[in-house]
C-alpha cells in the first residue's frame, strides 16, 4: 500500500477515533468580545532561559519587560516532550492521550525533493483557529507549523487559519535558510538561498569562521520573513479582533544565526567548534544559541511594538511559551546554560525538565502586572481558556481548565489532570502527585512517584512508600486515555489489560 493511501487511511480512522472517543465542543453563535489574541510559541526553549526566569548569561530584555507587565507562570507545562505532538495539544485542546497526533511522524525524507510535512490533522478537526475563525476572528498562523504538509487536510489553510506563512515541515525547519517557504498554500521562494542539507559532519574545524558561514548561511533568514508576515497581519486586521499565532522555530538547533548578531555574546564562550552531526557544524556554538534566543526576543519586541502603534494594546492578551523542554542535540550547551536549573530531563522525556516550559501572559487591565501564579497549567488548557476569552460559547473543557481564575490571581485545584506520553513514557500530574513510568515496553519497566511540591527535581521515588497513592495514580492515568490505531504504543497500551 503507498504511503498517500496509508495516510488518507489513517487520517479517516484518527477523525473516527476522534469523533467517537471524546466529545468536542460546539462553538455556539455568541459573538465574541473584540480581544485580539496573540500566542507565541518557541521551538525547544528552557525553562531557565530566559532572564525573568533566572538566565543569567542569555539577554531577553523585551520578553522580561513582558512578565513585569503582565504573569509569569511557574508551573506550566507544554502538550508533550516532542514538537507535533505538541502542536497537537494545543490545536485541539486534547491532552496526548487523546490526541490526534503522538508523535513525530515523518511523510518523506531528508533529501531535497523528498515529500514534506508530517502526519496531517484530519479534515474537520476542531482546532483552535477554526473555534475562531468561526467566530469571526482573523486568524493567521506564522513560523513553523509541524502538522501537515503542503496539500495535505493538516495544511494550516486547511485548519481554521486566513492567513498563513509557514515552514510546514518539521525537518525543514531544521534549516533557518531554506530555499523556500509556504504562503496560503502557495510555495514562496526565498531569495539567495540555495539547497543545503540541514544535517552534517565535518572530520576537523575549518580554517576560519567565514567558511563556515559561507557554507551553511544563506541571504533570508527565514524567522525575519516570518516576522515580517506577521506585522502585516498585525497591520491589515487592526480594526477586527484577530488570533496571531507565532511558532517561532526559534531556538530549535541548527545553529544558525545572521553573523552580526553573535558578537553581542563573548568569544571566550566557545573553547572549541561544533563539528556537526545530528545537526550544522557552529565555530561557536554557545554564542550562536544564546545569540538565536536573543533574536527571538526582539522578533517579541517587534510585534509588541507594532500592536502598539495601533492602539492594540490594552485590548490584546499576549502569552508566550514554548513547545517542549530544551534539547541536548545539535550543538545546543543546556548544562553551560543552566537551562533546566535542577529540574530532571530534557526534551524527549516526560520528567519535569522536558515538559515545564515558561509562560508569559500579559493582559492590561485584567492581569496584574509583575505577578507570579504557581497554577499548574498545560496545552490543553488554552482551548477553553481562548474560548472564554473571545465570548465564545463553550460545552466543555475538553481536557483542560480555563486559566481565567488563575489571571485573576487565583489558584483553584483542578477540574483536569495533566497527562502525558511519549513513546514507552508516560506521566500523569494530579494535585502535586507525579507519577512517571517509563521503559514500558522494556522487560524491566520503571514506576516512579514524586511529590512536586517538595520535590520538583524528581530526586526521590516515593513509589514504596506511599503504595496508596501510587495505586490511585496509576489507576487516574489508564482512565485518562485510550489508544490510538495511527499511533499504537504497545507499551503503554498494554497497561489497560494488566
Amino acid at each position: 500500500m503507498d504511503k498517500e493511501l496509508l495516510m488518507m487511511i489513517s487520517g479517516l480512522i484518527s477523525l473516527l477515533c476522534l469523533t467517537t472517543s471524546v466529545e468536542i465542543p460546539e462553538v455556539e453563535g455568541k459573538k465574541p468580545a473584540p480581544v485580539n489574541i496573540v500566542y507565541i510559541l518557541a521551538d525547544d526553549l528552557g525553562y531557565r532561559e530566559l532572564g525573568c526566569y533566572g538566565q543569567e548569561k542569555i539577554r531577553t530584555p523585551r520578553l522580561d519587560r513582558l512578565a513585569s507587565e503582565g504573569m509569569r507562570f511557574t508551573q506550566h507545562y507544554s502538550g508533550a516532550p516532542v514538537c507535533a505532538s505538541s502542536r497537537c495539544v494545543l490545536m485541539t485542546g486534547l491532552h496526548c492521550g487523546h490526541s490526534l497526533v503522538r508523535n513525530n511522524w515523518e511523510n518523506g525524507g531528508w533529501g531535497e525533493n523528498q515529500p514534506e510535512g508530517q502526519y496531517p490533522l484530519p479534515a474537520g478537526t476542531f482546532t483552535m483557529a477554526r473555534m475562531l475563525h468561526d467566530a469571526g476572528y482573523a486568524t493567521g498562523v506564522f513560523g513553523k507549523w509541524g502538522l501537515g504538509g503542503p496539500g495535505t487536510t493538516g495544511a494550516p489553510e486547511n485548519q481554521g487559519f486566513d492567513t498563513s506563512c509557514t515552514v510546514n515541515c518539521q525537518r525543514k525547519a531544521h534549516n533557518f535558510y531554506p530555499n523556500h517557504l509556504w504562503k496560503n498554500g502557495e510555495k514562496m521562494v526565498l531569495p539567495g538561498n540555495g539547497w543545503f542539507k540541514a544535517h552534517q559532519k565535518i572530520a576537523a574545524p575549518l580554517a576560519n569562521d567565514s567558511e563556515y558561514y559561507q557554507r551553511y548561511l544563506g541571504e533570508t533568514y527565514s524567522p525575519d520573513v516570518f516576522l515580517e508576515e506577521a506585522l502585516s497581519f498585525i497591520d491589515e486586521n487592526s480594526d477586527r479582533p484577530f488570533f496571531l499565532y507565532y511558532p517561532s522555530p526559534i531556538p530549535h538547533v541548527a545553529l544558525q544565526v545572521p553573523v552580526e548578531e553573535l558578537d553581542a555574546y563573548p568569544r571566550e564562550w566557545d573553547e572549541k567548534p561544533y563539528l556537526g552531526g545530528s545537526y550544522l557544524p557552529h565555530p561557536r556554538p554557545r554564542a550562536a544559541y544564546a545569540a538565536m534566543i536573543t533574536h527571538l526576543d526582539k522578533e517579541v519586541g517587534a510585534i509588541l511594538d507594532r500592536l502598539e502603534q495601533h492602539g492594540l494594546t490594552d485590548n490584546t492578551i499576549v502569552m508566550f511559551t514554548s513547545d517542549n523542554g530544551t534539547t541536548w542535540a545539535g550543538g545546543a550547551d543546556h548544562q553551560f546554560f543552566e537551562s533546566t536549573r535542577g529540574l530532571s530531563g530534557l526534551k524527549g522525556s516526560v520528567l519535569e525538565g522536558g515538559i515545564r516550559v515558561p509562560l508569559v501572559v500579559r493582559w492590561p487591565g485584567r492581569i496584574k502586572a509583575g505577578s507570579v501564579s504557581e497554577f499548574p497549567s498545560s496545552f490543553p488548557d488554552m482551548m477553553p481558556t481562548v474560548a472564554e476569552i473571545a465570548g465564545i460559547g463553550f460545552d466543555r473543557p475538553v481536557d483542560g481548565d480555563s486559566l481565567m481564575p488563575a489571571f485573576g490571581g487565583a489558584n483553584p485545584a483542578r477540574e483536569n489532570d495533566l497527562y502525558w506520553e511519549h513513546g514507552d513514557q508516560q506521566a500523569l500530574r494530579h494535585g502535586d502527585w507525579k507519577l512517571v513510568r517509563r521503559r514500558l515496553s522494556k522487560k524491566n519497566p520503571q514506576t516512579q512517584l514524586f511529590d512536586l511540591s517538595a520535590d520538583p527535581g524528581e530526586k526521590k521515588n516515593l513509589a514504596k512508600e506511599r503504595p496508596e497513592i501510587l495505586k490511585m495514580m496509576i489507576e487516574r492515568a489508564a482512565a485518562t486515555r485510550f489508544p490510538s490505531l495511527i499511533f499504537p504504543n504497545p507499551g503503554i497500551d498494554k497497561l489497560a489489560s494488566t
